[in-house]
């Protein structure tokens, strides 16, 4: 699997819109009715969820409700990013103008969080933990 590149950028509503590399529109997120942030694919199906941490960070959940992985404060800025078993999976930085950029490094990575893919990596659905 190689590096995938995410863009978040604001949407409507409060919401946040996810691009994949070549700009194509792969999924979207919305405040939950309890605090959470609810990620959904292009095409509206249920991605998982994001919670804040017990102890700070966020966790995040599969459509099924299963522990997906976690997020935490970079040292540098941005965001670290984290599978189910603790394994680096990726970094975000935020943008020049507006939104972040999700950078995936790890065997899986959080890039599923954000909407799926269109290759043959696993959706954030999947068994491969943070993918999703």
């Amino acid at each position: 699997m190689g590096r995938k590149r995410v863009t978040n950028l604001p949407g409507l509503f409060g919401g946040t819109d996810h691009y994949d590399e070549h700009g194509k529109l792969i999924g979207y997120s919305m405040p939950g009715l309890f605090g959470e942030t609810e990620h959904y694919n292009a095409d509206g199906s249920p991605a998982g969820f994001t919670m804040e941490g017990l102890f700070g960070g966020k966790d995040h959940y599969n459509a099924d409700g299963s522990p997906a992985g976690f997020s935490m404060e970079g040292l540098f800025g941005g965001m670290s990013h984290y599978d189910s078993t603790g394994s680096p999976a990726g970094f975000s930085l935020p943008n020049v103008i507006s939104g972040s950029t999700y950078y995936g490094t790890g065997p899986a990575d959080l890039s599923g969080l954000f909407g799926g893919d269109d290759d043959d990596e696993p959706d954030w659905a999947g068994e491969d933990g943070f993918d999703g």
